[in-house]
């Protein structure tokens, strides 16, 4: 073979390298699109399966769930319950989110959660042992309020009725209902020969969230007496030392809310009580408590004035006629109340009035109260 013909077979082979080498790269390119194809729509399904996974499940959903959360649960177990509660969408989605927001140190304990919470809330709800939600609307019930009132309260913020809330706090399928679910706060006694509501006094006075527009009797009622449990657990073993029952507690509690002027005479009268009920004096006898809302409570309405024939009714609640504590509560003790019932002042005292201002005067013998009366009260 000649040098030209085999410059020429040269040439010849290199034009095929080429051809073979621009076809591989139209493959490499065309398999390279494929798979940024495939990756784009892989990664779009992904985005949104993600997105979708940290939304709500069903943001209108007004169903509680109840979730238990067990001592000692961590995330993973955490979110697979949640999963399998309905209240997320997607465990793992769960777990990598919190963990990418450095959140843990859940708490355990039993949680009404709902399918409308986003991954934010239920973390937070978690970690404070709390729901964490925002409430479709409030309720303040206020310290110092019977059955009654605390109906007309509800009434107002919601679709019942005040018949109807009373009716339901008042039948006995109910109270056995809560002495069944809460045995160590809500006893037998409220069901005495003399209470007049079983479970006035047990409804506690605070502000309470709701996350549906038109919440239960059943809802509303759990929520105030679950207020009460909470508030007075921690004195359990105080009571229990001291032979005394929540009843008692909450009983006393009452007169002082009733009485009390300010937050700080709570612990004053309370000792005024206690030095009446038991006398510092081996020589004195028990005294009459004598506290007018009783007096009220026993004539089911409210007295701007106490009278004398006021006075004369017969009833178990007339602290005048019947010495020690009233056979219950006689409205909803505030927190300051209890405190002051576990907690009161060491004094001598065995009186108190207050004047026109209501500022609470105290007084360690009949004389000295009746001249602060002629000064405070009976002055023109």
């Amino acid at each position: 073979m000649d040098k030209d013909s085999k410059t020429q077979l040269m040439f010849e082979r290199m034009r095929e390298k080429k051809k073979e080498v621009r076809v591989v790269r139209r493959i490499v390119l065309a398999i390279v699109l494929l798979i940024l194809i495939i990756g784009f729509f892989i990664g779009k399904s992904v985005y949104q399966y993600v997105v979708s996974g940290l939304q709500p499940l069903d943001p209108e959903s007004e169903e509680i769930i109840n979730v238990e959360i067990p001592i000692g649960s961590g995330l993973n177990s955490i979110a697979a319950t949640l999963e399998s509660k309905g209240v997320i969408k997607d465990a793992r989605l769960f777990k990598y989110y919190a963990k990418f927001n450095n959140e843990s140190q859940f708490q355990a304990g039993t949680y009404d959660l709902t399918k409308a919470m986003t991954p934010d809330e239920l973390i937070q709800s978690l970690k404070s042992g709390k729901l964490y939600r925002e409430p479709v609307f409030t309720m303040t019930v206020p310290e110092g309020l019977t059955i009654k009132e605390i109906a007309l309260v509800v009434e107002k913020r919601t679709d019942i009725t005040a018949e109807e809330f009373e009716n339901y706090v008042n039948d006995e399928e109910t109270i056995n209902m809560f002495i069944g679910k809460f045995p160590n706060v809500i006893t037998e006694e409220i069901k005495g020969e003399k209470i007049k509501f079983p479970l006035e006094g047990y409804l506690f006075p605070a502000t309470y969230p709701f996350y549906e527009e038109k919440p239960t009797v059943e809802t509303v009622v759990d929520e105030m007496i679950q207020a009460t449990v909470s508030n007075v657990s921690s004195y359990l073993n105080y009571l229990e030392e001291n032979e005394k029952t929540v009843h008692w507690l909450l009983t006393f509690s009452s007169l002082l809310e009733k009485e009390a002027t300010q937050k700080s005479d709570r612990a004053t009268i309370a000792s005024v009580f206690n030095n009446r009920m038991q006398p510092k004096n081996p020589n004195q006898e028990v005294m009459p408590l004598q506290t007018d809302p009783t007096v009220a409570y026993a004539h089911g309405q409210h007295l701007s004035v106490t009278s004398y024939a006021d006075l004369e009714i017969d009833d178990p609640y007339n602290t005048y006629k019947y010495k020690g504590l009233p056979p219950g509560p006689i409205a909803n003790a505030g927190k300051e109340s209890i405190d002051a019932v576990i907690d009161p002042e060491s004094t001598d005292y065995l009186y108190f009035l207050a004047d026109k201002d209501g500022e609470n005067h105290f007084s360690k013998t009949y004389e000295e109260h009746l001249a602060k009366r002629a000064k405070y009260i009976d002055k023109k």
